[in-house]
C-alpha cells in the first residue's frame, strides 16, 4: 500500500469515525428525538420574479427547500426521478398561491440526462438566479461498487460529477441573471481523493466513496469561486445537518439526530450570507473543510479529471 493511500484511508477513518461517534451513521449515540431549538437563518427576501433550480427536490431536504423558496415567491424548478412525487409537489405549490413550480424528470446517474436537463432549463427559462445542487446518493454500508450509466463510481458520478456538468452548462444563464448564487449541498463526512484510483477499484468502501464525493463538491466550490464572482455569481458549499430524517437515512436504518427543517435553515443561510464566495459552512457557521480542499494542485487535478469525464 502506498503512503498516499495510507494517508487517505487514515483521513477517511477519522472522518467516518467522528460521524460514528456522533451517531450520525449508526444512530447508536443519537438522542431519542432530534433537537428543535436549532439556530435559524434570517428570513429570505421577497423572491418574486426569481427562478431557482433545486436538484433532488422531489423528496427530503430538496423538497422542503423548494417549498421555502416558493413561499418566498420564487419560481422553483423541481428535479428528480419520480414523476409522481415531482408533479405532486408542483400541484402543492400551485395550490398554495405562493410562487410557482415546474417539474423536470432527470436521473443524475446519467450524464446524458444531465445534459438534457440543462438544455431544457435553458430552453424554457429566461433567467436562473439560484442553482442548488442538492441531489445525492449514499451507500454508506454497502461493500459493492455501483456504477453510473457511463461506468463511473456512483457516489462520485451523482453527488459530484453530475453537478459539475450541470453547473458548467448553466453558468451562462446564471451569469445573465446576476447577481446570482450557486449552492452545493455537501456533508461533514469528507475524505481526500486518491487521484491514482478515483473510482476506488481497489479497497472500495461505500463510506469512503460518499465522503470523497462530498469533498469533491467542496473543492469544486472553492475552485470555481474566483471566476464565478467575476460574473456576478457567488458560490457556497455546506453541511446541512447531521443525519436528518431523510429517505436516505431511513433506508440505511439510521436514527435521525436532526430534522430536515434544520437542514433547510442551512441552505437558506447560504442563499443570503455575506461571507466570501467559496466559503464552506457547517450548518450556519463558516468553517474549514478537509485539508485537500485548500490544495490548489489537488483542485486542478480534480478539474482536469472532471473535464475529461464530463466534457460539456
Amino acid at each position: 500500500m502506498t503512503t498516499s493511500l495510507r494517508l487517505i484511508r487514515r483521513a477517511t477513518a477519522v472522518a467516518l469515525g467522528a460521524l460514528l461517534a456522533a451517531g450520525s451513521l449508526t444512530g447508536q449515540a443519537a438522542p431519542p428525538q432530534p433537537r428543535t431549538d436549532f439556530p435559524k437563518a434570517p428570513p429570505l427576501p421577497d423572491l418574486t420574479g426569481k427562478v431557482a433550480l433545486v436538484t433532488g427536490s422531489t423528496d427530503g431536504l430538496g423538497r422542503d427547500v423548494a417549498r421555502r423558496l416558493a413561499a418566498a415567491g420564487a419560481r422553483v424548478l423541481i428535479t428528480g426521478r419520480s414523476d409522481e412525487r415531482g408533479n405532486a409537489l408542483v400541484d402543492e405549490i400551485t395550490k398554495s398561491g405562493k410562487g410557482s413550480a415546474r417539474f423536470y424528470r432527470a436521473d443524475l446517474a446519467s450524464l446524458d440526462e444531465v445534459r438534457r436537463l440543462a438544455d431544457a432549463v435553458i430552453r424554457d427559462t429566461p433567467r436562473l438566479d439560484f442553482l442548488i445542487n442538492n441531489a445525492g446518493v449514499g451507500f454508506i454500508f454497502d461493500s459493492t461498487r455501483k456504477f453510473s450509466a457511463e461506468g463511473h463510481e456512483m457516489h462520485f458520478a451523482v453527488n459530484y460529477l453530475a453537478h459539475y456538468l450541470l453547473t458548467k452548462r448553466l453558468v451562462p444563464l446564471i451569469a445573465s441573471s446576476a447577481p446570482a448564487r450557486i449552492i452545493n449541498v455537501s456533508s461533514g463526512s469528507q475524505a481526500p481523493i486518491d487521484f491514482d484510483d478515483v473510482m476506488m477499484a481497489k479497497g472500495y468502501s461505500g463510506g469512503r466513496g460518499y465522503a470523497q464525493s462530498k469533498l469533491a463538491q467542496i473543492m469544486m466550490t472553492i475552485d470555481m469561486a474566483p471566476e464565478l464572482e467575476k460574473q456576478g455569481i457567488l458560490t457556497y458549499s455546506l453541511h446541512p445537518a447531521t443525519t436528518m430524517g431523510t429517505t436516505m437515512a431511513l433506508a440505511l436504518k439510521v436514527k435521525p439526530r436532526s430534522t430536515i427543517a434544520e437542514g433547510v435553515e442551512s441552505v437558506v443561510n447560504a442563499m443570503i450570507t455575506t461571507e466570501p464566495s467559496g466559503t464552506y459552512f457547517n450548518q450556519l457557521k463558516a468553517v474549514k473543510a478537509q485539508a485537500q480542499a485548500y490544495d490548489a494542485e489537488a483542485r486542478a487535478k480534480l478539474r482536469d479529471l472532471s473535464e475529461r469525464l464530463a466534457g460539456k
